[in-house]
């Protein structure tokens, strides 16, 4: 087989080049499975266990014996690079939609184009370029957005004409295309081969490799990794990397104390020929075709071509468990889609000799991102796996990313978009897991729309109220598995329409959407907020204030009560989470989060805070149902509920009091609404939530009251210029950069978490100021709309990204927040931003490669601020987390 001949071509290159690595794995495979002896045992010790050879494990084992680690093992159940690595087609593309794994993938480019030079063994890498096609105008769109941001990283790419694709390729079929991206830099690798390089280098920075190891299970004790249970005997250490692919969920779950780690596999197919009776050139670009849902690719003068099918089909459900990756039983009927559409691209094809069908095993994730990071459960058990069918693009990237977080602390740059904790153990089921990727792996070529959801695994975590919205017109969006409410659509509306509104321009809902924020305005409306992530904090003494002081940058010690706006910050004052904080009593705290903290916030408070019987954190997500009450008169409809007075001279803004509401005692009633707008949020034991909606639906009808969703939400949030974390804010973003200095208290009297990166910051000045734009000369109706991620110039020149934007009624313009830098026109050297460097550029914001001109605010418009209460009062409260 083919694939075998590169296998044992790339075995005798490696080897021949490393006879140290050759002495110590013992000798080569014989014919039978049984494993070799092994010549060398394993130590005893050592301070990182890597269990997985292919690119992920020998990336991660490289990286961190370039950053100086020299006690790693890198232990492998077959022999190195014989997994899905073996399979891979070798396409190493920049060409990717969010922002880190173009890094991630850029980097690999780049490490894998000297790596040949380094190590002595051939990897095969080819700079050909590729090509994305587009065969409808939505689809050049999405490659317009994608250019703008390889672009502005300085990767060459340009939009191309048919007529040019021709020229590039001349052997595809041009008919049906509107345009194409290229991406000259893009290359080809023998995925195997460049594993084999990484290890090669490895092991001569000291990695011990192993092949013919099992890993059985990981030894946990008191929530740390211990040590590593293997078929050759115990190998104890203070790290573990699970880099084992498609066999990471089993292996997460093999010990006493699982790690969840939600990965599946599918059958994967692709073809390759016997070369053309005109070989093709080793220089001809790669295409991507996304609408035929294919690649093709050039293999020694034939092709290899694959894709993703509208119909995969799911591996290993039921676990089961095998050395190396056999080749799949070959299955034309189902690879024939994708042959139609190889002969439509390339017609010249019919008359080609096929040499064999590959079918390997790729392993996918619940929403198409790969996952890294630290078990939330375990500390020192690290995660590298559900590469989606692009390992060896990330692998060089991710591999770097991972080895600094392991020996950092924290990796380089923001990877919160692919770490294990965006995930909970609900996305661990195997159910679950096997109906999801059957949804993901044909989304990798579907045309992916801003603000799209996944259909399956739906209906999962949902409020006590979700049958009583549904049936009012609810239509639903899910962040961690929990459904929330993205607008009503009102009886008599075209429902079929609206379902499927996909577009980059105005959407159907727009109308809708404007409607709800009216009344958020002028009468009161109720959303559902129940997925916000709830804990309460509570010590017999005063261990609870003086632990939440030292890792929170606002002043907790305030009268009961009281609500408290602030930062979890980490030692460069970054944002781990943005809550707010409300003093039950004198020793008992609750803490609202965003809903995709739950996993990540608690295993960083479980981390930091002492191992001590009298202080108690508390998950109580699930005994709360939450009512957001926003508008002028949702204090007149809770006076009336409660027959106490509410105006805010009786209830202050961010206060927190408990009160009855209809027949419903113990409900938390805060005074903030997260939008800037006046009302109140009600925090409802889950047993009354559908008591007190009723109640506050029956009493609202005078009022004009009405449901709402996070869509209004949103625009409310926005043009009121609030941040929310996980898009605007994150660990690599300090309160300094985003005008909350107000949520710090630098002088409450004890040290806290991120404090001197916030002094040094006030001193200093800051590298990033997060911005407020309104685009001036854009058509709402007739041009496409900016979501997130649009380069921002300034007097012509790149200065950073939107982070997030919505349409604004009120001002009837587009509003987009993002972060400006100041690069030294000369060296790209960062500078410190002032406001006068942001009040003096004329702004443009790109969207899909067209530039609108937009205008720069530090502050919000006063304007939009509610009247009734003292616009300081309003700014503190409305911070937005989603």
């Amino acid at each position: 087989a083919a694939g075998m001949f590169l296998r044992l071509l790339s075995d005798m290159q490696w080897r021949a080049a490393h006879p140290r690595w050759r002495r110590m794995s013992g000798s080569q495979r014989s014919a039978s499975t049984t494993a070799e002896p092994h010549p060398l045992s394993l130590p005893a010790q050592a301070q990182v266990v890597i269990c997985g050879g292919g690119i992920m494990g020998t990336s991660v084992a490289y990286h961190l014996s370039k950053m100086g680690f020299k006690d790693i093992v890198l232990l492998e159940q077959g022999r190195l690079a014989a997994g899905t690595t073996r399979f891979c087609a070798g396409i190493v593309s920049t060409a990717r939609p969010v922002s880190i794994e173009l890094k991630m993938a850029h980097y690999s480019n780049k490490l894998y184009q000297q790596l040949e030079q380094e190590t002595g063994v051939q990897t095969g890498y080819m700079k050909t370029g590729s090509i994305s096609l587009a065969q409808t105008q939505d689809r050049l769109i999405s490659l317009k957005r994608i250019a703008s941001s390889l672009n502005v990283m300085g990767i060459p790419c340009e939009i191309i004409s048919p007529k040019k694709v021709s020229q590039l390729h001349p052997l595809i079929n041009i008919h049906d295309l509107v345009g194409a991206m290229y991406v000259p830099e893009d290359a080809l690798v023998s995925s195997a081969n460049v594993s084999l390089a990484l290890a090669t280098a490895a092991s001569r920075n000291g990695v011990q490799i192993h092949e013919r190891t099992s890993v059985s299970h990981v030894t946990i004790q008191k929530g740390r990794v211990t040590g590593v249970e293997t078929d050759r005997g115990r190998i104890q250490c203070e790290y573990f990397v699970n880099c084992a692919g498609q066999w990471a969920y089993e292996l997460g779950h093999s010990g006493e104390e699982p790690v969840h780690i939600p990965v599946h596999a599918c059958e994967h197919f692709y073809l390759l020929t016997h070369p053309l009776q005109e070989p093709l050139s080793s220089s001809l670009p790669t295409i991507v075709d996304p609408d035929g849902r294919i690649y093709i690719r050039n293999w020694q003068g034939g092709i290899l071509s694959g894709g993703f099918e509208k119909n995969p089909k799911p591996l290993f459900t039921e676990g089961r468990n095998q050395l190396e990756i056999q080749n799949l039983q070959e299955d034309w009927d189902h690879f024939g889609p994708l042959l139609s559409a190889l002969l439509r691209r390339m017609p010249g094809l019919e008359a080609l000799q096929i040499m064999q069908l590959v079918n390997c095993p790729e392993s996918f994730t619940p929403d198409m991102r790969c996952i890294m990071g630290e078990s939330p459960t375990a500390r020192g058990y690290f995660v590298l796996a559900g590469m989606n069918s692009a390992g060896i693009s990330y692998g060089g990237g991710a591999g770097k990313y991972l080895a600094e977080w392991i020996v950092n602390g924290y990796p380089s740059e923001n990877v919160w978009p692919l770490d294990l904790k965006r995930f909970g153990t609900l996305q661990s089921s195997r159910t679950f897991l096997r109906h999801r990727v059957m949804e993901v792996m044909p989304l990798m070529y579907d045309l992916k729309v801003p603000r799209w959801d996944f259909q399956t695994g739906r209906q999962l975590r949902t409020s006590p109220l979700y049958d009583r919205l549904d049936a009012q017109g609810a239509r639903w969006m899910e962040k961690h598995g929990f459904e929330r409410v993205k607008y009503f659509v009102p009886p008599g509306s075209d429902l079929l329409d609206l379902d499927h509104s996909k577009t980059f321009y105005k959407p159907d809902w727009f109308d809708i959407v404007g409607a709800e924020v009216k009344c958020c305005k002028e009468a009161v409306c109720v959303i559902d907020m129940s997925s916000f992530t709830k804990f309460e904090i509570s010590s017999t003494g005063d261990q609870a204030l003086e632990n939440l002081q030292y890792l929170f940058s606002n002043d907790l010690d305030v009268p009961v009560g009281h609500v408290v706006h602030t930062g979890m910050l980490n030692e460069k004052g970054g944002y781990e989470n943005d809550c707010s904080i409300a003093r039950l009593n004198k020793r008992s705290f609750f803490m609202i989060s965003p809903t995709d903290q739950q996993v990540h916030c608690w295993a960083w408070l479980k981390n930091r805070l002492p191992d001590d019987s009298n202080l108690v954190l508390e998950d109580v997500t699930w005994k709360y149902t939450a009512l957001n009450l926003i508008g002028p008169r949702a204090v007149d409809v809770l006076s009336e509920l409660s027959y106490a007075p509410m105006t805010a001279e009786h209830f202050p803004s961010l206060f927190c009091k408990e009160m009855s509401v209809g027949y419903a005692n113990g409900i938390r009633v805060m005074s903030i609404t997260h939008t800037g707008e006046p009302g109140f949020v009600l925090y409802i034991p889950i047993e009354y939530a559908l008591h007190v909606y009723n109640e506050v639906m029956n009493m609202g009808q005078k009022y004009g009251i009405r449901n709402a969703g996070y869509y209004a939400l949103r625009s409310l949030r926005i043009e009121k210029f609030f941040a929310f974390w996980g898009q605007d804010l994150d660990a690599f973003t300090t309160p300094m950069e985003c005008g909350r200095e107000f949520q710090v208290k630098l002088d409450k009297g004890m040290e806290f978490l991120g404090q001197e990166v916030l002094l040094e910051q006030k001193q200093n000045g800051v590298y990033k100021r997060f911005t407020m734009f309104i685009l001036e000369d854009h058509d709402t109706d007739m041009d496409l709309w900016p979501w997130w991620g649009e380069p921002i110039f300034r007097n012509g020149r790149y200065v950073g990204k939107t982070t997030s934007s919505a349409y604004s009624y009120t001002l009837e313009r587009h509003v987009c927040l993002g972060f400006v830098h100041h690069f030294d026109e000369q060296t790209g050297e960062e500078l410190v931003v002032t406001t006068d460097f942001i009040n003096q550029g004329e702004y443009e914001i790109d969207i899909a490669g067209q530039r609108f001109q937009a205008k720069a605010k530090l502050y919000p418009f006063s304007s939009l601020f509610a009247q009734r209460r003292r616009k300081d009062d309003v700014e503190l409260s409305g911070y937005q987390r989603e």
